[in-house]
């Protein structure tokens, strides 16, 4: 499945700084709960654009740094950076999305009793005040963001069918595309292949490796053989740190990353 997303979302964040190439940072960042430091003195930078997967042992601070980066969880110490500027901390978490950042969960939560078409209209970024939302009518611009967002998640046939009828991958690539219906800059993608057919897969890290460029990318996924196939740089994390980033190849060569992950 091969796309070009070029115009989608492309003035997403236009606000957002990113003209020295780093769109994501994390200095310093630490966060306890009940004495517990899920994470602990955490660098994490993205790359304006960059494809990134998150790898680690259950326990690691994956699902915290998300938390962290979409307004959930408040860390105790530490900055979180949207671009230059935009210090994501002082943001709510829908302040957070309008800013240019869209999270998909592991579990898919499209709308089963509505159409593919119907999900993807209801997601279309735009005003959202009660007034609006009472005469609310997709505009041509966003007809045209539904039609192509169709294509890109490979749905443009299943547009008038039911969400609930859809396999477990095209429920996925459906909220992938109602997050790109929010025009983001940064997309976090947790687990997303889990459940999937093989061919499933491979048509998601078809997708997800098509998004980068137009988009910042970070994928929490396990499934070695799929973080393999998008050929990106990886971050492991444990214990809350950075314990390795580089190169699949690097990854799998690092002793430390095989005794406390790999090797398990």
């Amino acid at each position: 499945m091969s796309i070009n997303p070029r115009s989608v979302g492309s003035a997403a964040a236009g606000a957002v700084d990113a003209s020295h190439g780093t769109l994501l940072y994390m200095e310093g960042v630490s966060v306890s709960f009940d004495g517990f430091k899920a994470i602990n003195n955490l660098h994490f930078y993205v790359n304006d654009g960059e494809l990134r997967c998150v790898i680690g042992p259950n326990g690691a601070g994956k699902t915290t740094m998300m938390d962290i980066i979409t307004g959930k969880t408040r860390p105790d110490t530490g900055e979180v950076l949207f671009g230059q500027h935009l210090n994501l901390l002082k943001l709510s978490e829908p302040q957070v999305a309008e800013a240019g950042i869209g999270r998909k969960f592991q579990k898919p939560t499209v709308f089963e009793a509505l159409t593919v078409f119907e999900n993807l209209e209801l997601a279309a970024a735009g005003d959202r005040s009660p007034l609006a939302t009472l005469r609310f009518g997709l505009s041509p611009e966003q007809r045209d963001s539904v039609d192509e967002v169709a294509v890109i998640i490979g749905l443009q046939d299943q547009l008038k069918d039911s969400a609930q009828i859809l396999s477990h991958g095209q429920k996925q690539w459906l909220e992938i595309g109602m997050l790109l219906m929010q025009k983001p800059r940064l997309l976090l993608v947790d687990e997303p292949v889990a459940g999937m057919t093989h061919q499933e897969m491979e048509r998601t890290g078809q997708l997800l490796t098509d998004l980068a460029g137009d988009h910042t990318v970070v994928v929490v996924e396990h499934d070695m053989d799929f973080v393999r196939s998008l050929n990106s740089r990886v971050t492991v994390l444990h214990q809350g740190s950075v314990l390795a980033e580089g190169s699949m190849t690097d990854i799998q060569a690092n002793r430390d990353v095989v005794k406390v992950y790999l090797g398990e």
